[in-house]
């Protein structure tokens, strides 16, 4: 029997609710519910007519087949495949260590200037490919160049002041050494002297008692020849007595002219004795004199070789003070090759200033440091930059996979073994590369705040250890310039 209610409750539409009897192929809870259109709703409100159910009457059912063979085959064949599969995947699992913490490397340069500048020129863009060495920046070079020139004025001034000190140096050594010798040859002549001199006052002294001697003979002689001179005049007066009375004899005739004769030979005898005699007074007073004069020209002769000792003396301290004159000349000598050194050593700092300024002047042009790709470029014409202050960075071409494996995974990973690389960005290559090296400490060693293990805390966790993996050349030919530094990668390890 079927049951419908139709009406309509505040203008909505009605549903018609049809049962139907249980039958043996049908589920318990079969029911099948309608909706009336909304055209069929009548416009006035009744109240649901509720109508008797009445059992339907059941219908045939076809006949059931038998499907239990395919449903075993069909499980049977997926029982193979996820066998299969299970199989590869442990005999992969057991040969391979695999893990998704992996990012690419690779050398990334931070271009920065060295000294303080003014942007003048930009060489390059954004992404650009440069070779090491490539010209990347200019700064305006002026105040260097202002510099490198006052460097170099520097060091032509010391150089000249250096081939002044040199100049002067063979110059005051040809002087001192004249210096010396001479002061040398006057202090042996005045040396000598002084010997001549002392022998000459030693000789002196010897000839005045020789000449004091002499005077005190002479004056010894003069009493004698006095007395003679007196014994002289007392003959010649007897003899004048005698002959002026043979005279007077003579005249009287009393004797003989013989004896007058005899009487005046005998007055001439005493008056030439007399005379004789006067003279050996005259010589000996003479000799006397010259004894007095041998004496005084000893005594002058001692006091002229002791003035020779004088002279000779000073001269001789003439002499010292000019050979320490020469010394000090010599010592001049050394105060210029001193001069010249300090002018070397001034050439030396003055090259090492110019050297400086050339080097900074240098720095004006920034040139890239190693061969790859320009990225954030962050600089602009008429930027004023500072020394270490990042300009654009150079990625080179040199790339390689940074892998943190568990240290679990560590057991079976040496360097040489083979690596399957997957990157996010090419999903549909595979790439190829082996194991460069293990990381000597795991991550967290070179974290900025290294755990601390030995506070009583501590909860054990597996540590990530980085292994390098270099890529092979010909895996990525034709990639070289689309892997970037950064990129996921996925990489297995096969290990036998």
């Amino acid at each position: 029997m079927e049951r419908s209610n139709k009406g309509s409750l505040n203008g909505r539409a009605s549903t018609v609710v049809v049962e139907k009897p249980l039958s043996e192929t049908e589920p318990l809870t079969s029911t099948q519910v309608a909706v009336a259109p909304p055209s069929e709703a009548p416009t006035v409100h009744q109240e649901p007519e509720v109508e008797s159910v009445q059992p339907l009457t059941p219908e045939p059912t076809p006949k059931k087949k038998n499907r239990k063979p395919l449903i075993f085959a069909i499980a049977g064949i997926g029982a193979i495949v996820a066998g299969n599969f299970g199989y590869n995947w442990w005999q992969y699992t057991s040969t391979h260590e695999e893990t998704d913490n992996a990012t690419v490397a690779g050398h990334i340069h931070q271009v920065s200037s060295r000294v303080n500048g003014t942007v003048s020129e930009i060489e390059v863009n954004d992404n650009q490919l440069v070779q090491k060495g490539q010209l990347l920046v200019k700064l305006d070079p002026r105040d260097f160049e202002a510099k490198a020139l006052q460097a170099q004025a520097a060091l032509e001034a010391a150089k000249r002041q250096a081939n002044a000190a040199q100049a002067t140096i063979p110059l005051a050594a040809e002087t001192t050494q004249a210096k010396t010798v001479q002061a040398q040859g006057d202090v042996t002549a005045a040396t000598s002297a002084i010997s001549t001199a002392q022998a000459a006052v030693e000789e002196a002294k010897t000839a005045i008692p020789s000449a004091q001697a002499a005077v005190a003979e002479a004056q010894a002689g003069i009493p004698a020849a006095q007395a003679q001179v007196s014994q002289a005049e007392a003959t010649l007066q007897k003899a004048q007595t005698d002959y002026n009375r043979y005279a007077t004899l003579y005249q009287q005739g009393a004797i003989a002219r013989q004896q007058l004769d005899t009487a005046r030979a005998a007055y001439e005898v005493a008056r030439a004795q007399k005379n004789a005699a006067e003279q050996g007074v005259q010589q000996a007073q003479a000799r006397l004199a010259q004894a007095k004069q041998g004496v005084a020209r000893a005594q002058s002769q001692l006091a002229q070789a002791q003035e020779g000792v004088a002279s000779a003396r000073a001269k001789l301290t003439a002499s010292k003070g000019g050979l320490q004159q020469a010394t000090a000349s010599g010592q001049q000598t050394q105060v210029n090759r001193a001069q010249y050194a300090a002018a070397q050593s001034a050439i030396a700092q003055a090259e090492a200033s110019l050297k400086d300024a050339q080097l900074q002047l240098s720095y004006t042009n920034i040139v890239a440091p190693s061969s790859g790709r320009i990225g954030r470029k962050t600089i602009e014409v008429g930027q004023r930059v500072q020394p270490g202050s990042s300009l654009m960075a150079i990625v080179e071409s040199d790339y390689w996979i940074t892998a943190n494996f568990k240290e679990t995974q560590l057991e079976e990973i040496k360097p040489g073994q083979e690596v399957e690389i997957k990157l996010d960005a090419f999903p549909h290559h595979v790439f190829k590369g082996r194991v460069d090296s293990v990381s000597p400490a795991s991550g967290s060693q070179f974290a900025l705040l290294p755990p601390d293990n030995a506070t009583g805390n501590f909860t054990k966790i597996v540590q990530r250890i980085p292994v390098k993996i270099t890529f092979d050349a010909q895996s990525i030919q034709g990639y070289e310039s689309r892997i970037t530094p950064g990129m996921s990668a996925v990489v297995s390890v096969e290990h036998k």
